[in-house]
């Protein structure tokens, strides 16, 4: 363990903070995870954790710190602080106590392993961090294979897609790519793409999600576009009544999700 940091002007301190930034992050090819139970789900979906910073004197902390200690390699840091170092650590309100210093999981979308009739969700054009973390949850929920961020617009581990996931966004196979090399990706694989459209002719509970199956659900703001208009896909919709034209898109998944959990249980 090392020696404890009570400076706010701690050098090792300001390379931490720097790490609030996405442009940093992606240079260090490193994130952050905040609170007990993101950095639990992150340890047990097998992400490198580098260092562990924690306010010494909160015993949740210790004692998440004691707990944890017997699952991490021996070169980890743990690096105890002072309340006032981890108030400059911390995001938003929660205080628990510690953060965790995270190499990037790799979003190659060619590491993925889909075996036998995958469920795979596939999200395009996301714009909100927050969407990501709750269809993550979801898609934990439902025992997806694997979800693919395609032409994502925004970090899949920025802290509040972490946080909103509740560190399940570390449990699932996650990648990114272009849709047109997700597209391609999905052909090659033999499954079967149905995408959400507000105009197309068929509901969901008429589709069939038994055999591979891809669910893929366009942003709030621009839907499908592109490539997704070209492919050949079968197109799917959830019915709604009073001149509702859109839900968000984090329910979105989940509906149409837990129909496929449905038919594939049956």
């Amino acid at each position: 363990m090392q020696p404890l940091i009570s400076s706010l002007q701690n050098p090792k301190l300001k390379q931490l903070i720097k790490l609030r930034d996405a442009k940093y992050r992606r240079q260090q090819r490193a994130i952050l995870i905040d609170g007990l139970r993101e950095i639990r789900q992150a340890v047990a979906g097998g992400v490198e954790l580098k260092e562990i910073w924690f306010q010494e004197g909160l015993w949740s902390a210790e004692e998440f710190i004691a707990d944890l200690q017997h699952q991490l390699p021996s070169s980890i840091i743990v690096q105890p602080v002072t309340s006032a170092v981890f108030d400059r650590l911390q995001f938003g309100d929660r205080h628990e106590g510690v953060v965790a210093v995270a190499k990037t999981p790799n979003l190659e979308l060619g590491s993925l392993e889909l075996g036998i009739q995958p469920l795979v969700v596939v999200i395009d054009g996301v714009e909100k961090p927050g969407n990501i973390g709750a269809i993550c949850r979801t898609a934990a929920a439902a025992n997806v294979t694997a979800l693919i961020l395609s032409d994502c617009r925004c970090e899949p581990f920025n802290p509040n897609a972490i946080r909103s996931s509740l560190g399940h966004i570390f449990r699932i196979p996650l990648a990114t790519a272009s849709a047109g090399e997700t597209i391609g990706f999905l052909n090659r694989h033999g499954i079967k793409m149905h995408v959400a459209r507000v105009q197309a002719a068929k509901s969901h509970f008429e589709a069939d999600f038994r055999s591979g199956s891809a669910i893929v659900l366009g942003s709030e703001a621009h839907g499908l576009e592109g490539a997704w208009l070209d492919a050949k896909t079968l197109g799917i919709r959830i019915p709604m009544a009073h001149n509702v034209d859109s839900l968000n898109v984090s329910v979105s998944a989940a509906i149409l999700l837990y129909e496929a959990v449905r038919q594939r249980a049956t």
